[in-house]
């Protein structure tokens, strides 16, 4: 399936033409039908001569309905202009195709209708030239009569090849059907119609609505139930248990987790000047209307802060519209729906010259290279998934040189908190994650490399400085008490005297300098290794009192030493707590 909206100035015609192309009623409601005139959306689909279906989105053309019609023509890629012969060229004819120029459109048809009423060539001349300036270019022209059917096959030969050179859509892209109609059906509940751009629906799938998840029911397409609908398509959805009054024109059904809602966005301004625009305007895009808080920033760039949060990506096409004026104030790229603060001095030139240098198109190496780090869920709403890149901690990315500066910078750390902290086992994980300004611990746990280790939440350098001179100098005092009794472990009261309080003891544990044999209990790594040559001397195997007698100790030390021995494999014990020593 195709979709195509109709534009033009009101009058011209363009109802009366889906009518006679269709044999559909595209006016809904009585009150249009009883006035001639379009007000709101309609809708009508027919085949055409290659067998392919086109849909029709016909827009209303009066100055008043102006927000109807870009409601319709947001999310289509198509347009046919339509212009009345005895007319010509008027002002909804130049708002409509400004808002098609606006919304970045490149695909259309100029139907040049009630060809029997006046020559068609003065309307179809004119109208070539004023489509020729916007982004739709040259297109191809045909003239028609509604009343008589004069040239609809023509016309209908014409749309077979716009429709054939349309760019195909990517039925496996994320879902963002734009609502532009709500309304509940007796026995099936809420049911909203869009213009599905990409992706595939299909029934039962679970989609977002704003904060809430909702489930598919059932879909029609052109008045017929489907299990699945892909884009390009008109489609009605059938929610289970939305209320009428939860969903509306403006709101979006949308693949989970794949856009951001945001009410702050950069955006480069294609139209009038930056500078010269209001304070207020109203922004468009899909089916949504928001007003708008515009803040120049550069040339052409400006910041919008919406009123309602949208569903909007890098490279999104929308416009700025004056009501007050009925004018199109310019069109609008995004740049960038997560744009940073403007707090600093300065931050809003600084981000002038970031923004000149972005050009709408996402790209997952472009924004890591700006913010550092990214998750892949951020990169998917930015719309700029990362692809085949590979995640450097968890789902986080990160652009190569700022992970390669972290990394220097996190041993750097590491070794300032030593030499301040020199009684610390390292420095502690979180304490690093606020030092490099980090999100996430993972993060700093991931650019750890060796020789640098993770040990007990902290960053360790094994090997790193000796023990502080005060701690040697107590451990040397310790080495001359313990000359003639190497086995005799000082008591607490000893160790305070040397100065060698819990953080002094557990510093020269972790640096080697001592050897914990139980709390509160310490000898140098040299009696600990004498002490099994000792017991090897005794007659095998030996009691504790033995061990103790032959190592001139305590029993308080003997025990503890003889268990450690026996963790480290020097010593075996026998059911009858005799022990040998392993040769």
């Amino acid at each position: 399936m195709h979709v195509v909206a109709t534009a033009g100035h009101v009058d011209h015609g363009k109802s009366t033409l889906v009518r006679a192309l269709t044999g559909m009623e595209p006016d809904r409601w009585a009150e249009e039908r009883r006035r001639g005139m379009t007000i709101d959306l309609g809708y009508a689909w027919t085949d055409l001569p290659s067998g392919a279906t086109l849909a029709f989105v016909d827009v209303p053309g009066h100055e008043r309905f102006v927000p109807n019609m870009l409601a319709g023509v947001g999310p289509v890629p198509a347009a046919m202009l339509v212009v009345a012969a005895d007319e010509g060229w008027k002002p909804q004819s130049a708002e409509h195709l400004a808002a098609l120029d606006a919304l970045g459109v490149t695909h259309g048809l100029l139907v040049v209708t009630r060809s029997d009423l006046a020559d068609p060539a003065a309307a179809a001349a004119q109208a070539t030239v004023e489509i020729a300036r916007s982004s739709l270019g040259t297109v191809e022209a045909v003239a028609v009569s509604g009343a008589t059917g004069a040239g609809l096959d023509d016309l209908r030969a014409a749309l077979d090849r716009l429709v054939a050179g349309l760019p195909p859509a990517d039925p496996a892209a994320p879902v963002r059907l734009w609502v532009d109609r709500a309304f509940t059906i007796q026995g099936s509940g809420t049911v909203v119609t869009g213009t599905l751009g990409a992706g595939t629906l299909r029934s039962g799938d679970t989609l977002a609505l704003g904060d809430r998840e909702v489930r598919v029911k059932g879909l029609q397409s052109l008045g017929h139930a489907a299990d699945q609908v892909a884009a390009v398509a008109r489609v009605a959805v059938n929610l289970r248990n939305v209320p009428k009054d939860a969903v509306g024109r403006g709101d979006a059904l949308l693949t989970p987790g794949a856009f951001r809602h945001t009410a702050l966005v950069d955006v480069r301004v294609h139209g009038d000047p930056v500078a010269d625009l209001p304070a207020e305007l109203v922004f468009h895009v899909g089916s949504a209307a928001v007003t708008a808080a515009v803040r120049p920033l550069g040339k052409d760039t400006a910041r919008l802060r919406l009123r309602r949060p949208l569903p909007l990506r890098i490279g999104d096409h929308a416009l700025l519209r004056d009501p007050g004026r009925h004018h199109v104030a310019g069109g609008v790229t995004v740049l960038d729906p997560l744009p940073p603060g403007l707090r600093r001095r300065g931050a809003a030139a600084t981000r002038a010259t970031e923004l000149a240098t972005m050009d709408g198109r996402p790209d997952a190496a472009d924004e890591l290279r700006r913010r550092g780090l990214l998750t892949g869920a951020d990169l998917r709403t930015l719309g700029a998934p990362a692809g085949g890149e590979q995640p450097v901690a968890g789902d986080w990315h990160a652009d190569p040189e700022l992970w390669a500066t972290l990394g220097r910078r996190l041993a750097s750390e590491v070794d300032r908190y030593a030499a301040a902290h020199p009684l610390e086992p390292g420095m502690p994980v979180e304490a690093l994650r606020r030092k490099l300004g980090l999100p996430d611990r993972a993060l700093v746990e991931a650019l750890v490399a060796p020789p640098l280790t993770t040990r007990d939440g902290r960053v360790v350098r094994p090997g790193g400085p000796a023990v502080p001179p005060p701690i040697q100098q107590a451990l040397d005092q310790l080495d001359r008490d313990l000359l003639d009794r190497p086995f005799h472990a000082p008591e607490a009261d000893r160790l305070r005297a040397l100065g060698l309080g819990p953080r002094e003891l557990a510093a020269a544990v972790r640096a080697g300098a001592l050897v914990k044999i139980a709390d509160g209990i310490v000898l140098p790594p040299t009696s600990v290794s004498r002490a099994a040559e000792v017991l090897r001397e005794l007659p095998q195997p030996f009691t504790l009192s033995q061990a103790r007698q032959a190592l001139d100790t305590t029993r308080r030390v003997a025990v503890p030493l003889l268990e450690l021995l026996d963790r480290r494999g020097a010593t075996r014990r026998a059911a009858d707590d005799r022990r040998t020593v392993v040769r």
